[in-house]
């Protein structure tokens, strides 16, 4: 008898490489942990024991400890693929080399040009000493360079990082290690393959006098820990890590920096002098071959998807190639996917509205989830690196700019879509190599699952579907030996805890249930890129199924089908990271999947060409389970932006005055999701997911590129934009009650998106937006005018401008 088949084996993968405090193991595919090692008796199951504590065994707590002080074997960090780093001096060999970039020497003496004309014109120069006016402007510029100078000092002392010290760098990794191995028991997971294939691209980067651009995925804090402790162990050039400074706090901050972050501010603002900084810092970085690291999304996900990429330090990067300051520079897309995040928890508060605590060490110091959980693995992937200058060649191209030269000129629109394609592929092949961790599976089949429980028989069977399902798509699944997947099944429960996953006792097997469906959320929406063209295909059919009746009643033509399809992929544009194929292909590619899975049928005419898309009688005779799943990923972001578009109509401004209020942004989504929380507990929102801010401020994003809503900010202040709706999207009010009327443009558009809603119980979605919801969301709405400022700032513009610089026109 075969034994029982594993959720989680994949026979065609490279093996593991693992990485667990001092040792470095290759494991053949599926590895999940062993006896043997290569140079020293620690295993990844008994790595907390072997990794010795002072308070069970002090001897060896300090033979590890001088091991690494004094730098035995792999540990001295001495013989590094890259440039030489860790040694006295480092720091100021670098600002050294910043401030003598052409550039920064060229903007200080611009702004102490500026600001001796200035002064000149303001007759300030007259009661100088000075025997003539040149004489005079030449010793002010003198002076005000001198003190751009001593700012510029500060400034480099401020962000740079100062590998200074190889001993602390040894301290560093082990302490690191230690906390890192309390969290995460099971150390961190490479693929042998990968790394090795980045060790060679490493080693010819560092002939070529190269950087390589290590761009993560963020999702913890983590995530920098993990690589520079790989980079570390691989004998690789420690990147220089952007981090913002809101981290540079008492103790932790120098540690940081002299680890190798490099701080930066939250916001430039107006200050020409700092931006030409950071230019010349990146610009030096890359030009003596320094590995280098930013994270693609910015800041840290909260949500457990990608976000949209962000495109500032990016664009140093860009730059500095662009304009032949560097010659070339190596791209890497990195992923990070836990067994669980530790910061979950402070995510969720986050996204419901609380605002976000400031970092401080003792909060750190003081996690439980630091010093104590048991959360799993992490697993880091890295995709086949590859060459800026043939990508920027490549894109120059395509916008018939020719190659690449030092004198390249390029106006602010082709930099910009040539930034966003970049953005977008590296967030493409993040996905791409991303690993699907089995507490991700686990959560996503228990939120996709009709009824209050799941028994362990039907969870196991959903969870073996799930993964060849991902592997089908191109997905990777977590090696774990070929284990039964009901040993896979407790341990990724063991890992979610009971906080997040239920079990019910006494029955006859045992029951688990969702106890925290936000949370878990978090984890389904890791895996939700590889199927979010079927979910999407699957809502659009969702139009006709509610309806009921028989199977002719629920079909619907193919055409219906496409436009609904389409207007969902536009709503969400700014939501998801969709194959670029388009969407012609990649809905045929959809349905032609969908079909073969015998989800659906299509009925198509004597020349092939599809008429009418239906459910599948297999996929009608087991419940729509396989149908269902698809339509449960993405029904929650369906919500939200319902919400998001009623919220618009408490937008409406009342009859007594206020036409011409702007109504601050900030304020605007809180309402929202005080709007979305009401409507929750009264049975009109099925997902209380739907109420976090992160997708509402994408929907409202996504509002404002579509001409929607105005947005308008005020250079001059510090407030926040402010927001109205546009004339056109106005709704009218009943002259003589004052009710908004359930008609017009913003009417119909809301309930377009309301078409793919999932019907809920005891209610319909027309007679229930035109009644309680329609009323909620105009009281809420009023409160935002009395508080509303009456004249519109001067700067009024909208994303849907700007974005046409970057990419073509969307109409929904």
């Amino acid at each position: 008898m075969p034994p029982p088949k594993s959720a989680i084996s994949d026979d065609h993968s490279a093996p593991d490489l693992q990485i667990v405090g001092k040792q470095l193991t290759i494991h053949r595919s599926g590895f999940t942990g062993g006896p043997e090692t290569q140079d020293e008796p620690i295993t990844e199951r008994n790595l907390v024991h072997h990794m010795a504590r002072f308070r069970e065994n002090p001897l060896d707590f300090l033979r590890e400890v001088s091991l690494y002080m004094s730098g035995t074997g792999w540990r001295a960090y001495d013989d590094v693929i890259g440039q030489p780093v860790f040694y006295s001096g480092f720091s100021e060999k670098m600002k050294s080399l910043i401030l003598g970039s052409p550039m920064l020497q060229d903007k200080m003496r611009e702004l102490a040009g500026t600001r001796v004309t200035v002064e000149e014109k303001e007759g300030l120069l007259a009661i100088r000493d000075g025997n003539t006016l040149d004489e005079k402007r030449g010793r002010r510029r003198h002076e005000i360079e001198t003190n751009l100078r001593e700012v510029v000092d500060g400034m480099m002392d401020n962000m740079i990082c100062k590998m200074e010290n190889k001993t602390f760098i040894r301290g560093a990794y082990y302490m690191c290690t230690q906390l890192l191995t309390r969290a995460y028991h099971q150390g961190i997971h490479v693929s042998s393959e990968e790394v090795l294939r980045l060790r060679s691209v490493a080693q010819e980067a560092a002939n070529k006098k190269q950087s390589i651009v290590f761009l993560p995925c963020h999702k913890s804090h983590v995530d920098y820990v993990s690589l520079q402790l790989i980079c570390y162990r691989l004998g690789i050039g420690l990147p220089v890590v952007v981090a913002g400074d809101n981290l540079n706090i008492p103790l932790l901050g120098p540690f940081l920096q002299h680890a190798g972050a490099m701080w930066i501010r939250r916001s430039f603002g107006n200050d020409p002098l700092y931006h030409t900084v950071v230019q010349a810092y990146i610009d030096t970085l890359l030009q003596q071959g320094f590995n280098f690291e930013c994270f693609i999304e910015g800041g840290r996900s909260r949500t457990g998807k990608l976000l949209s990429p962000k495109f500032g330090i990016l664009n140093f990067i860009v730059d500095s190639v662009l304009s032949g300051r560097t010659e070339d520079t190596i791209i890497c897309p990195v992923s990070t996917q836990y067994d669980k995040v530790i910061e979950t928890e402070s995510y969720i508060s986050e996204l419901l509205g609380q605002p976000k605590q400031k970092e401080n060490l003792s909060d750190f110091l003081s996690s439980s989830s630091v010093l104590s959980l048991k959360l799993g693995r992490v697993d880091v992937r890295f995709h086949e690196p590859w060459s800026l200058r043939e990508f920027l060649n490549q894109q120059l191209s395509r916008l018939n700019q020719g190659d690449l030269d030092a004198n390249k000129k390029l106006a602010q629109t082709e930099k910009g879509r040539i930034l966003r394609t970049l953005g977008y592929r590296v967030l493409s092949e993040i996905n791409d190599v991303s690993v699907m961790m089995p507490p991700a599976l686990v959560g996503t089949v228990l939120l996709t699952l009709r009824g209050r429980g799941v028994g362990k028989g039907e969870l196991c069977r959903r969870l073996d579907w799930l993964c060849d399902r991902v592997r089908a798509k191109g997905g990777r699944v977590a090696h774990f030996y070929r284990s039964p997947t009901d040993q896979v099944v407790d341990r990724a429960l063991d890992v979610l805890g009971p906080k997040l996953v239920g079990v019910i006792p006494g029955l006859a097997e045992p029951t688990y249930y969702a106890v925290d469906r936000f949370q878990l959320s978090f984890y389904r929406n890791m895996l939700i890129h590889l199927f979010i063209t079927e979910a999407l295909v699957s809502v659009a059919m969702y139009t006709k199924i509610k309806q009921g009746g028989g199977p002719a009643n629920q079909r619907i033509t193919y055409e219906a089908l496409r436009n609904q399809v389409s207007f969902l992929s536009q709503l969400f544009r700014g939501e998801f990271i969709f194959p670029p194929e388009g969407l012609s292909s990649n809905m045929e590619n959809t349905m032609r999947g969908l079909e073969s899975d015998d989800v659906i049928k299509i009925t198509r005419d004597d020349s092939g060409t599809p008429q009418y898309v239906e459910l599948s009688e297999a996929e009608r005779n087991c419940g729509r389970e396989n149908y269902d799943f698809y339509c449960f990923l993405i029904w929650p972001f369906i919500e939200a932006s319902w919400l998001g578009a009623v919220s618009l109509l408490g937008l409406t401004p009342p009859l007594d005055g206020g036409q011409d209020n702007w109504i601050d942004m900030k304020k605007s989504q809180d309402s929202a999701q005080l709007l979305g929380k009401t409507l929750y507990h009264q049975g009109d929102l099925s997902y209380f997911e739907a109420v976090n801010k992160e997708t509402l401020r994408n929907s409202y994003q996504r509002f404002e590129e579509e001409g929607i809503i105005l947005v308008a900010k005020d250079k001059e202040s510090r407030a926040g934009p402010s927001l109205k709706l546009a004339p056109e999207w106005t709704p009218e009010r009943d002259p003589t009650t004052g009710r908004v009327l359930d008609r017009g443009r913003l009417w119909d558009f809301t309930e377009l998106i309301a078409q793919s809603r999932r019907e809920g119980k005891n209610r319909r979605d027309g007679a229930t937006v035109s009644s309680r919801v329609l009323t909620m969301s105009d009281i809420v709405g009023r409160q935002l005018f009395y508080n509303a400022a009456a004249p519109a700032p001067a700067d009024v513009s909208s994303r849907q401008m700007r974005r046409k610089a970057i990419a073509t026109d969307s109409k929904l």
